[in-house]
């Protein structure tokens, strides 16, 4: 994860950041998933039903699956101020699941950094247009448009 200070950050608006590795997103993991959130639904968790009876050809993980996700591919990808004491998930200003994850699949999130605000002396908000790309795909899993805030001190 790239460590830069926070009077370059004007300098990377516009920029790509960085591309996160694959992760994949098999099974076990949407299993576990819709254990924890209780979203049983057969398209995520009965891999036979969801072969016979969905145009997907087998289960596909839960969007917020997907979305849950971006910490992961956020890990060493996004830009980290220095002298950074904590990093808080802001949430979204816009969310769109564009094509599911089948089970198996592979994603990466692709990270542009969209603005940067001084909210308060020390705190930078950070807004991330960031896709969501399935291995092997044209058309993504999804598109947000992320904020993230950085208390710098």
């Amino acid at each position: 994860m790239p460590v830069i200070k926070a009077d370059t950050l004007k300098d990377h608006i516009g920029q790509e950041i960085g591309v996160s590795d694959w992760i994949e997103i098999d099974q076990s993991r949407i299993d576990v998933f819709a254990d924890v959130t209780e979203d049983h639904q057969f398209i995520h968790i009965d891999p036979e039903r969801a072969a016979k009876e969905t145009p997907f050809g087998g289960t596909i993980a839960h969007g917020f699956l997907s979305l849950s996700m971006l910490s992961a591919l956020a890990g060493n990808t996004t830009l980290v101020l220095d002298g950074i004491a904590m990093g808080i998930n802001y949430g979204f200003d816009k969310v769109r699941f564009l094509q599911p994850v089948r089970a198996g699949k592979k994603i990466r999130g692709r990270f542009v950094l969209e603005d940067a605000t001084e909210r308060n002396p020390g705190q930078w908000m950070l807004k991330y247009a960031v896709t969501v790309e399935i291995e092997g795909e044209d058309k993504p899993a999804l598109m947000a448009h992320w904020l993230t805030l950085q208390i710098v001190g």
